[in-house]
């Protein structure tokens, strides 16, 4: 054995009192082996690193009767377990699909108070123009623009006719654009 996996079965043999400062010293030595390791089985530098912490956090919980007969495999043994449960808990919760966060994509700017209000207030006679609609007229909109429906799903949805549907669109959307203009003047 050569470097540090002699040091590690050195160490893995004398824990007794001092096992986490062998533990810490096998850290330090192992770390790059294991980067490298979890890099080539695809993780991020990130996540590298914490699969090497999950590593030795399962090292520190084990007992430790057999470590120094297997030393290097049993690190790596613990390595592969750690990747495997990784690689099943990123499918698992549809890691692939999701995207990380960016402050400067996705934080939400401050608006001023009186935008907040004006944007309430247009939010109330929009809702106050749907009311005023007739039932019909009212669930046509709401499944065009609200549930994006296509004029085709929304003709067989209510039983009506493709262009009853267009017609009541039309009327509908013309109604509320003349309800948020007025008020808005």
């Amino acid at each position: 054995m050569t470097g540090w996996r002699a040091d590690m079965a050195d160490d893995l043999r004398n824990e007794g009192d001092s096992s986490s400062r062998a533990l810490a010293d096998l850290s330090q030595r192992a770390r790059p082996a294991l980067l490298r390791y979890f890099q080539r089985r695809g993780l991020l530098p990130s996540d590298a690193e914490d699969a090497v912490q999950d590593v030795f956090l399962r090292l520190s919980r084990r007992p430790e009767e057999g470590r120094a007969d297997y030393g290097e495999a049993y690190l790596f043994e613990a390595a592969a377990s750690v990747a495997i449960d990784r690689h099943r808990r990123s499918r698992s919760r549809q890691e692939d699909r999701h995207t990380t966060y960016d402050e400067a994509q996705h934080a939400v700017a401050d608006h001023a108070v009186d935008r907040v209000v004006e944007g309430r207030q247009e939010l109330r006679r929009l809702v106050e123009g749907l009311q005023q609609l007739p039932e019909r007229t009212r669930h046509v909109v709401m499944l065009a623009r609200l549930e994006r429906l296509t004029h085709a799903e929304i003709a067989r949805r209510l039983g009506i006719s493709i262009s009853t549907v267009e017609r009541r669109l039309v009327k509908g959307m013309a109604h509320l654009a003349t309800r948020l203009e007025d008020a808005g003047r």
